[in-house]
C-alpha cells in the first residue's frame, strides 16, 4: 500500500548548474562531545555506554520495538551487544554518539553522523534510536537538532540527508517535522533482515538550513513550553510555514 500522502508528494527543486561560489570547508566531523541544554551527545564508548543502552533498548516491549526498522538488533545479552558497540565505536563513518539525558544522567539512545562526503559538504543523520523514556520528548528533538547543526552550522555543509525504510511511518513523519523535504523512493534498494526495503529520501539544503535552524531553536526554547512541559507550538506546523528557498520551492 502506498504511503506517500498529498502533503508528502515530490516537489522537485528546480535543477541547478549554478557556480558554487562559497567553497565547502572540506572538514570531517570530529569525534567530540556535543552539549545541548537537555541532552549531550557523547562519542560512543562501549565501556561507558553499553549497559545503559542495552537496558534502554531491551528491557521493555517498547524498547525491543526499536529494532524493527534497524538493520541490526536486538541482541541476546549484554556481552553480544557490547561487542556490536565496539565495532560501531571503531568507525568514523558512521560516527556514533550515545545520547545522555541531563534530567536522569543516563544514556538512553543513539544517533550517528554518516555518509560523509566532506569535499561536497554532504552528511546524513542515521542509526537513530531512542529508548522509551526519550521517545516523543523535547530531549529527543534536541538530540536530532544537535546532530544536524554540527555539520550544517559549524562545518558549513551544503546538504543534510535523512533516509529510512519507506514503510517506517514514524521515521517519515519525524523527517518532515524536522524540516526535511521529501525527494523520492529508491525501490528494491536493500535486503533488510531477509525482506525487501524501499528507501525514502529526504534532505535539507544549505539555503534552507537557516530557516529550519531558527524554527528548531524557537521550538526548543524554554518559553515555548508550559509548566507541564508541553510545547505551546507545533513544530510540524512551524515547518509547514517555512520560507521558499532560493530554488523557488514552497511546501
Amino acid at each position: 500500500m502506498a504511503l506517500v500522502t498529498n502533503d508528502e508528494a515530490i516537489f522537485p527543486r528546480p535543477l541547478s548548474g549554478e557556480p558554487v561560489t562559497k567553497p565547502t570547508s572540506g572538514l570531517l566531523p570530529a569525534r567530540k562531545i556535543i552539549v545541548g541544554k537537555d541532552v549531550t551527545l557523547e562519542p560512543l564508548d562501549p565501556q561507558v555506554h553499553a549497559a545503559e543502552l542495552y537496558e534502554s533498548g531491551h528491557s521493555t516491549p517498547e524498547g525491543l520495538a526499536i529494532w524493527d526498522y534497524l538493520a541490526y538488533g536486538p541482541w541476546p545479552d549484554l556481552a553480544a551487544y557490547k561487542a556490536a558497540l565496539a565495532a560501531q565505536a571503531n568507525t568514523h563513518d558512521p560516527m556514533f554518539f550515545a545520547i545522555r539525558s541531563h534530567a536522569t544522567g543516563k544514556v538512553c539512545g543513539q544517533i550517528s553522523i554518516m555518509d560523509l562526503h566532506a569535499a561536497n559538504g554532504v552528511a546524513e543523520i542515521g542509526h537513530i534510536w531512542f529508548g522509551p523514556e526519550l521517545q516523543r520528548t523535547r530531549e529527543a528533538t534536541e538530540a536530532l537538532f544537535l546532530a544536524m547543526d554540527y555539520p550544517m552550522s559549524e562545518l558549513g555543509y551544503r546538504r543534510m540527508q535523512w533516509r529510512c525504510n519507506a514503510l517506517n511511518k514514524r521515521s517519515r513523519t519525524a523527517a518532515k517535522r524536522l524540516g526535511f523535504r521529501f525527494e523520492g523512493i529508491f525501490y528494491n534498494h536493500m535486503i533488510f533482515k531477509g525482506m525487501n526495503r524501499d528507501t525514502a529520501w529526504y534532505s535539507i539544503l544549505d539555503d534552507e538550513w537557516p530557516d529550519v535552524c531558527n524554527k528548531l531553536k524557537t521550538w526548543l526554547a524554554d518559553d515555548n513550553f508550559d509548566a507541564q512541559g508541553q510545547a505551546k507550538q507545533s513544530l510540524s506546523t512551524m515547518m509547514r510555514q517555512r520560507k521558499t528557498s532560493r530554488r523557488g520551492l514552497a511546501d
